[in-house]
């Protein structure tokens, strides 16, 4: 006998709907993962100790420098010493300024005289050339302090002695002492003021 032909009836075809659901099942859901946070290296982070005895000023000063730590990151830029020259040496030692207990001079720290007339003019001369001097060319001869001026003569034989010199011609001696030639006024006689200083 011949294999019996078994005939499959005709597929309905699928509506609309139908589509839809088995596209839906086939869709595979996609699982949403958390975000993963940011990794920071932890080791290089100060860890901060809030104890209870510390104040609050302290902790706060402790929170601070590990948020600045967190802030400016692992990576930081070194600074180098530009260096310019080959050799290598020694750092220099600090030396502070001496402050003594006590001066080790007895003059030292006392002020200084003053430079005023009377050290301006030590003494008149009264040599045979210093005589002739006074009744010849009317001047009187001194004898000052190296460091005395022109203008500081002047004015230091105004005040001693009340005179009025026309000019005064300075020079260094041998010895290492100035000597000032003091030229008078017409008006005024050498001789009597020398009288009166007690040259003569």
């Amino acid at each position: 006998m011949p294999p019996k032909t078994t005939s499959k009836a005709p597929a309905k075809p699928k509506s609309a709907a139908q589509k839809a659901q088995e596209t839906q099942s086939k869709k595979v859901t996609k699982t949403t993962k958390p975000a993963e946070k940011s990794k920071i290296d932890t080791t290089k982070i100060k860890k901060v100790s809030y104890k209870k005895g510390l104040s609050k000023s302290k902790q706060m000063k402790s929170a601070l420098k590990a948020k600045k730590a967190v802030n400016k990151g692992v990576h930081g830029v070194k600074k180098r010493k530009i260096r310019t020259s080959i050799k290598f040496y020694r750092p220099k030692t600090q030396k502070p300024p001496r402050r003594p207990k006590y001066p080790r001079i007895s003059s030292q720290g006392l002020k200084e005289l003053k430079f005023d007339h009377y050290a301006v003019i030590k003494y008149p001369l009264t040599t045979e050339t210093a005589m002739k001097k006074i009744e010849d060319n009317n001047t009187l001869v001194f004898i000052v302090d190296p460091k005395a001026n022109k203008p500081g003569i002047k004015k230091a034989v105004k005040k001693l002695y009340k005179i009025n010199p026309i000019n005064v011609n300075t020079l260094m001696r041998p010895d290492g002492t100035k000597k000032a030639y003091v030229k008078l006024n017409q008006a005024e006689d050498g001789l009597e003021i020398a009288n009166k200083i007690g040259i003569i």
